[in-house]
């Protein structure tokens, strides 16, 4: 059996136990599903642009590259032999 087999059993036994629910019952579960669902999906649309670093400043390439070149140390020392 595979996964959608499954699923689709689940989903099944669910809507048999619904099936005696009041209309305003079911209402009232729809929305809450709906709201978890929306949770879920700003969680993993937030999880995936931390997953980039995204740059939160509005510098242009070039001046990004300044920035970093500006910001270079150099300490090596070179030995006299």
């Amino acid at each position: 059996m595979n996964t959608a087999d499954i699923n689709t059993k689940l989903i099944d036994s669910y809507l048999s136990l619904l099936k005696n629910m009041s209309p305003q019952n079911k209402l009232d579960l729809i929305s809450r599903l709906t709201k978890t669902v929306k949770k879920d999906v700003e969680k993993e649309k937030t999880e995936f642009y931390k997953a980039f670093g995204g740059w939160d400043k509005n510098e242009s390439a070039e001046e990004l590259i300044e920035t970093i070149k500006e910001s270079r140390t150099f300490n090596r020392t070179i030995e006299e032999f």
